[in-house]
Formats: C-alpha cells, sequence, structure tokens
C-alpha cells in the first residue's frame, strides 16, 4: 500500500523536473539570441530552473530507488518482528525445546490430527512400555462458564474419526502458572455428544465447589460419546472397553495442559444421569486408573456393572459414589441394588467402596442437580487428595 502510495510523488517531480528544465532550456537559448545581438540578458530565471530542475531530477532518482528496494514497506506493517518462537509441550508436562517460524505456525494450526493404532488399555502406540509421546493438539475457547474457561478440539477415537473434546480449565489454572491439576473425565449419554450439552450447569456445579474452598481445582474432560448405539452407556456397563476414555485422549490432555499423570492419584471419572453408568463403568473396571468415580441421578445395570468390577485389575479397590435427590426414590433404589450386588460379587467387585448420597433435597430439580454436582465434585477431589 505505502509502496504504491510513492508513485504520486514520483510522477509529481519527475513532471515538475521536465516542466523546469524545458523553462531553463528555453532561457539558455533566450539568452544565446541576445549575446548574438550584444544585449544584455538576466541570467537568474535560468539558473533558478536549472537548479529546480536539478533537485527534481534528484528526487526522482531516490523515490525510483526506494520504491523498487521496497525500503517504506515495513512503514505499513510497523517494525519487523522476529518470529517468535512457540514452546512445544510434552506429554510429561515438561517444556520441549521452541520452534521458530513455520514450524511453530504448524504446530498452532487446526486441530492435529494424532493417528493411533489398536493399544491395549492404557497402553500409547508406537512407544516403550511406561513412556507417552508427544501429542500436542489446539483447543480453542469457546466460553467461560463457572468462573472457569472452556475451551474445544477435535481429536481421533478408537475407530479413526475425529471427535469432539471439551475441557474445562479452573480459574486457578491461570493464576498458578506452575501448578499441576487432577483431571476428572465427565461422560456423556447421548452419541455425538459431549456431557456439557446435556448437563449445561455442570459447570457451575463445580466452580461453586471451587469457590466454597470444600474442593480442590481439577480439569474437567469431556469428550464426545461414541456412535454406534442409541444409549453408549448401556453399552458401556457391558463392555467397559468402550469407554470414551482412552489411550489417546489421555495422552492428547497431558500433552496440552498442565495435568498431573494419569493413574489412581490423580484421576477421576464424573456421569450425571444417563452419563452415571458410563462413570459407573469406568471407575470399577480401571481402579488403577481412576482414583474415585462418581455417579449422580443414574440408572444402573447392577448385574453387568457386578462383572465388571469382578473382572477389574486385582490388587485394587474402586472407589464409587452413586448420589441421587432425596426425592429421586427410583434412582436411590437403583443406588441401593447396585451396592448390595458389590458387596455380593467376586473379586474386586467385592472390594469396591461404595458410597451412597441420599441426603439432597431443594425446591426445583435443577437446583437439585447442581447441588448433587457440587457434592460429586467435593467427593472426587477429596478422593484424589487422599490418593495423592
Amino acid at each position: 500500500m505505502i509502496r504504491s502510495l510513492l508513485v504520486i510523488p514520483l510522477l509529481a517531480a519527475a513532471l515538475g523536473g521536465i516542466w523546469l528544465a524545458r523553462g531553463a532550456l528555453l532561457r539558455w537559448r533566450d539568452l544565446r539570441v541576445a549575446e548574438t545581438y550584444e544585449l544584455a540578458g538576466d541570467r537568474w530565471p535560468m539558473l533558478l530552473r536549472a537548479a529546480g530542475a536539478m533537485v527534481c531530477g534528484v528526487c526522482v532518482t531516490a523515490l525510483t530507488l526506494l520504491t523498487a528496494l521496497g525500503a517504506f514497506g515495513g512503514l505499513g506493517r510497523g517494525p519487523q518482528e522476529p518470529e517468535r518462537a512457540e514452546p512445544v509441550v510434552d506429554a510429561a508436562g515438561t517444556g520441549a525445546a521452541p520452534v521458530a517460524g513455520a514450524a511453530a505456525r504448524q504446530q498452532a494450526a487446526p486441530p492435529v490430527a494424532v493417528e493411533t493404532a489398536a493399544v491395549a488399555p492404557g497402553a500409547v502406540p508406537g512407544t516403550a512400555p511406561g513412556t507417552v509421546p508427544a501429542v500436542v493438539s489446539r483447543f480453542d475457547s469457546v466460553g467461560h462458564p463457572g468462573g472457569g474457561e472452556l475451551l474445544q478440539s477435535a481429536v481421533l477415537g478408537p475407530d479413526g474419526r475425529p471427535r469432539n473434546v471439551r475441557v474445562w480449565l479452573p480459574p486457578q489454572y491461570a493464576k498458578e502458572p506452575n501448578a499441576r491439576f487432577p483431571v476428572v473425565v465427565m461422560h456423556a449419554a447421548a452419541p455425538r455428544k459431549t456431557a456439557d450439552a446435556e448437563v449445561p450447569d455442570v459447570f457451575e456445579g463445580i466452580g461453586s465447589a471451587l469457590q466454597t474452598g470444600k474442593a480442590r481445582p481439577f480439569i474437567l474432560v469431556a469428550p464426545e460419546a461414541p456412535n454406534g448405539t442409541a444409549h453408549p452407556c448401556e453399552l458401556v456397563a457391558a463392555a467397559p472397553a468402550a469407554v470414551s476414555d482412552d489411550a489417546t485422549l489421555r495422552t492428547t490432555i497431558a500433552a496440552s495442559f498442565r495435568t498431573l499423570p494419569p493413574g489412581p492419584a490423580s484421576w477421576g471419572t464424573l456421569g450425571v444421569d444417563g452419563g452415571a453408568p458410563c462413570a459407573a463403568a469406568a471407575g470399577l473396571a480401571r481402579p488403577d486408573l481412576y482414583g474415585a468415580a462418581a455417579a449422580v441421578s443414574g440408572r444402573y445395570d447392577a448385574a453387568a456393572l457386578t462383572q465388571t468390577g469382578a473382572e477389574a485389575p486385582a490388587g485394587s479397590a474402586a472407589k464409587l459414589l452413586l448420589a441421587a435427590a432425596k426425592a429421586d426414590a427410583a434412582g436411590l433404589d437403583a443406588a441401593r441394588k447396585l451396592q448390595a450386588s458389590l458387596k455380593a460379587g467376586a473379586g474386586p467387585a467385592a472390594k469396591a467402596e461404595v458410597r451412597i448420597s441420599d441426603n439432597v433435597q431443594d425446591f426445583t430439580p435443577d437446583r437439585e442437580r447442581l447441588r448433587l454436582v457440587r457434592q460429586a465434585a467435593q467427593f472426587l477431589a477429596e478422593a484424589l487428595a487422599k490418593a495423592s
């Protein structure tokens, strides 16, 4: 833009120089004619025009060079800044070497496609046991519910298709830049949806628990429920391997945010209403990964979940909260049946620590659910604090 504007003074200087040079030439001819007839002539008009023509010539030369070299190009953009290096965070949470220029922009491109293969639970493809590769995904901010920040990205699922993943960061995440936080995975009940779409007030409940100081801050991860069935959590109750939290998701979250390493001391799971059976199944199937599970207002297949708990890794005991409002008779009955079934189950199922909450009562179901979510957040934060 600025370079094109230089053409105007360049043309003006050139035309002015031509006009002055022509005037000086005419005056010089007049003086020659006067000398022929031995007449006296005034030389100053000719000299002034000649000097003006020379100044215009210098200006034309300078403007031509400036236009050709683009010396004024930076005026339209501000001073050229060096390309800033953008750090890449590895899966262990340590800062890797800064990457500048095109490489940094490539890493900041819209959502990263992570190539995955079928892996055993807790394993990560292409790595030696006990190691996790660096997988960085771009999460874009979509709101600030509950006093924190909500972000969204796309992460490949076990079927190789991208799925939406939402991450809620507590207010303390921005205030404590050196701190690492535990993680709670929240499960959805409807295919192709994230849990916050079904329970939009979940962030208000968690934020309220954090503001009262009754819960340690944690990061909430809400992956999109898998497709293929109208009720994903019924599938998960019978086949825990179908849970939407897999190795790729855990690796991506650990690489993209300041989280504590996946494990029972720092990761938990949560489900509300239709998502409650998913949380119960995940907590019972993987007590070696989830230190606690909270299921709110759920309806459960007690036999399937007891079998899931019985097949959990030996030497581990699940910690499970089954919460329902005092007026939710069906929900409390389902919780008590599951508790009794687990107690009579085999192996790790019988060792599960099951707590039932039946004391929440309020004016409306929405307020009761808000209080139940707050109670679940307190239970998870307390259980993870003890485990760590």
